[in-house]
């Protein structure tokens, strides 16, 4: 089974990066809409209860994280790469200063200035989950000029490479250091009243950030959360049992562990039976009388594999 079943919400910003990516290959996509706050019932239990978003199912394999996502929609859409110019690998080192110091830029930009008009438990939750326990927007907000000579030159970064006469971050074809990029741009503008002016320094980027609109986001149909629990109970895995010799934590199939972020974020960690491993990735097995069994995956990077005694 191949169709791709993206569970996401509308105003999520890390899902901005998988909607687009999903324009750049000229997908077709099935959209299913969750909850902006926790409970989700559905995804959680074939997730094992992990609570960001996106999350993308295909059939009965489960993907966490954009890491994990982007390997899939590669490996099952290669064309149009997500690497052009030969440039597999850098991206997701990349990934790891947009997706952290970058994105905790924006989301005190966005967040901290509007905290007061949102319900209290968003508040809390994102707050949480982006700047760990000890976390307060009211700082941040006192603290936002600050935010922004940090922001400013980091945009500058971006400014400076399409200055080169790039039409996007590698070349002539988008690719998946563009998505890394347009999320944060996309999050901003969204998000950050004084966006016009805060871009308007940046020429180069707006010009890019048109370009980036213009690709869309293939073409998804709706689908409804109990819709996609039934797909999952319906199929099997297809991850097949995999060792990795070189793991240093010494991982094997069948080890009962638990998976989740490194960040202090309040979150629960999965529990499961490892399943497949490797260097990039550990996959779970997960049986409940909900969904069956499925296959869980997450990235090696950013996250802590513990065994369970």
């Amino acid at each position: 089974m191949t169709e791709f079943i993206l569970h996401h919400y509308p105003p999520s910003p890390v899902t901005e990066k998988i909607r687009t990516g999903f324009g750049l290959k000229s997908l077709a996509w099935r959209s299913v809409e969750q909850n902006r706050l926790p409970d989700r019932p559905e995804l959680f239990a074939m997730t094992g209860g992990y609570r960001r978003i996106p999350v993308l199912q295909i059939g009965a394999d489960i993907y966490c994280d954009t890491q994990c996502i982007f390997r899939q929609l590669e490996e099952r859409a290669p064309q149009p790469t997500f690497f052009p110019n030969q440039s597999v690998g850098l991206p997701f080192a990349i990934s790891r200063w947009t997706d952290q110091d970058l994105f905790n830029l924006a989301f005190r930009l966005a967040f901290a200035p509007v905290a007061d008009n949102l319900p209290p438990a968003f508040v809390a939750d994102r707050t949480r989950l982006y700047l760990g326990p000890d976390g307060d927007l009211k700082r941040e907000l006192a603290d936002l000029p600050h935010t922004l000579a940090q922001l400013r030159p980091q945009l500058g970064w971006l400014e400076a490479r399409l200055a080169t006469g790039r039409r996007f971050m590698l070349g002539d074809a988008a690719g998946m250091p563009d998505l890394l990029a347009w999320f944060i741009v996309w999050f901003i503008r969204e998000r950050y009243a004084p966006a016009e002016e805060l871009f308007s320094e940046f020429p180069m980027l707006n010009a890019w950030a048109e370009r980036m609109a213009q690709l869309g986001h293939g073409t998804p149909t709706p689908m409804s959360p109990a819709e996609a629990l039934e797909i999952a109970r319906s199929a099997q895995p297809e991850t097949p049992e995999q060792t990795d010799p070189r793991d240093p934590q010494g991982l094997k199939p069948g080890q009962k562990v638990t998976v989740g972020p490194i960040m202090d974020s309040g979150e629960t960690a999965v529990e499961g039976m490892i399943r497949a491993i490797n260097r990039d990735t550990v996959a779970l097995t997960i049986e409940n009388d909900r969904c069956g069994e499925v296959a869980v995956h997450f990235p090696r990077v950013g996250y802590r594999v513990t065994i369970i005694d």
